[in-house]
């Protein structure tokens, strides 16, 4: 019988799990905390995630993509909200193409049950891992209530525990030329749940993910289900007239919502009330080589960490599932074939992932309501749909298909300083209209 066991049943954990067991394997997964599902939910206690083509191939490719579907909503574009209460919509792709909000809480509690479906995975919870054993493929387990340790052996480990994964500090940070570091960014996040009206109805527009873009720090908004939505305020710790540091106490949270967020705070004049609910994190990137020892592998979070601004973290771990998956199939469950070549593939795109999330911090921050950069958008997507077969911009490419991310950096990277020289050259400015854009854009390409 094939034994495998899985640290961490977070998201990429979970999904793993449902892999293992459609491949036969009696996969035993062990988490530190508690379970989850039997505990009370509150919508908006965590990040809600933005699942894109990457995740949705992942989930499809073992038939539960459209159970996860049944708790994601669409989202068209992005809502800007200017300084004067002002809001403008822009698309994210063609065609109606959409990333979905998703509670991170529900969909882990999801591929959960789904794990467990298959009958042949089994959660442990409250085990901490205190040990692995590279050579002899054993881990070590202390439950966090009782004290009694637990072996497991087994043919496979997964480390899918999340940044601070046990299973690299415990085992992999001790193997020799093991290179790992740790880049926490200078600003942190405080979440906040903006309540639906008292008809159950959103107080703002559903189909859309919401930006407050202030230069340095930014407020979003996604939707869920019951009419709230999960905000989350990316501010710096300290060292900037508005930061976290200076938030101390209700009158100066709400004197600061009323003077940067006034339309904000006009639909929750509550958030100062709010504002203690959930607690200050900050946000970290790791990086970390080789990915892989022996029988032992990271997967997710554990591998290449990263921060949420271009919402590929919960992707790019979903799709380390089926690159390996893909690679399982390929190798015939070679797990030293797979393994060398799995972080061969992966190591690049993790790193190209984290650079494209801090990239998008600051379009997202400063450029949503920077007139170059909305030109340079609007004619990239004009480009895009008349000749989308020659043409795809860099949000395209990461969110809505699976070209690796180092190549969709390189490429983006290449084409953003070419856009720019044609816009320059032929003066197209945001106000220009549709049919002057085609003009330039047919003669550029059939010369």
């Amino acid at each position: 019988m094939k034994e495998a066991t899985i640290v961490g049943a977070g998201l990429v954990g979970s999904l793993w799990a449902v892999y293992l067991s459609k491949a036969g394997y009696n996969v035993k997964i062990f988490e530190r905390n508690s379970d989850m599902r039997r505990e009370s939910f509150t919508a908006g206690k965590s990040i809600n995630l933005a699942t894109s083509y990457r995740g949705w191939k992942a989930l499809d490719n073992v038939g539960i993509g459209d159970e996860i579907r049944k708790i994601a909503i669409p989202m068209y574009g992005r809502t800007i909200h200017d300084a004067a209460g002002n809001t403008t919509f822009h698309t994210y792709g063609v065609n109606n193409q959409a990333i979905f909000s998703v509670s991170r809480r529900e969909l882990n509690c999801k591929l959960m049950d789904l794990a467990e479906q298959s009958g042949k995975t089994t959660f442990y919870f409250n085990e901490l891992c205190t040990q692995v054993d590279l050579v002899n493929t054993i881990s070590v387990f202390e439950n966090s209530l009782s004290g009694k340790k637990t072996k497991i052996k087994s043919d496979v480990i997964f480390g899918t525990d999340g940044a601070f994964s046990a299973v690299r500090y415990n085992a992999m940070q001790k193997c020799d030329r093991f290179n790992y570091s740790q880049h926490y960014i200078e600003d942190g996040y405080r979440e906040i749940l903006l309540p639906a009206n008292e008809d159950g109805t959103h107080k703002l527009h559903r189909d859309s993910l919401h930006i407050w873009p202030k230069g340095r720090f930014m407020l979003i908004a996604l939707p869920n289900f019951d009419g709230s939505f999960t905000c989350t305020l990316f501010m710096p710790f300290e060292g900037h007239r508005h930061c976290f540091k200076n938030l101390t106490g209700k009158d100066k949270v709400e004197a600061f919502f009323k003077e940067v967020f006034p339309d904000f705070f006009e639909l929750m004049p509550s958030v100062a009330d709010s504002w203690e609910k959930h607690p200050l994190a900050s946000l970290v990137i790791i990086k970390c080589f080789p990915w892989v020892q022996n029988n032992t592998a990271l997967m997710g979070d554990a591998a290449h960490a990263t921060v949420p601004f271009y919402g590929q973290g919960m992707n790019c771990g979903f799709e380390d599932c089926s690159v390996m998956w893909d690679l399982m199939n390929k190798h015939k469950e070679n797990w030293t074939k797979i393994f060398e070549e799995y972080q061969l593939l992966r190591k690049p795109n993790g790193d190209a992932v984290q650079e494209l999330s801090l990239q998008n911090y600051l379009v997202m921050r400063d450029k949503v309501a920077d007139e170059e950069f909305l030109t340079q958008q609007k004619f990239e997507k004009r480009i895009n749909e008349l000749y989308p077969e020659k043409y795809l911009p860099l949000y395209s490419m990461v969110s809505f298909s699976d070209i690796e991310y180092s190549k969709a950096l390189k490429l983006g990277n290449e084409q953003d300083a070419k856009i720019k020289e044609i816009i320059n050259k032929y003066n197209i400015r945001n106000k220009s209209s549709i049919i002057e854009m085609d003009e330039v854009i047919h003669n550029l390409f059939n010369r």
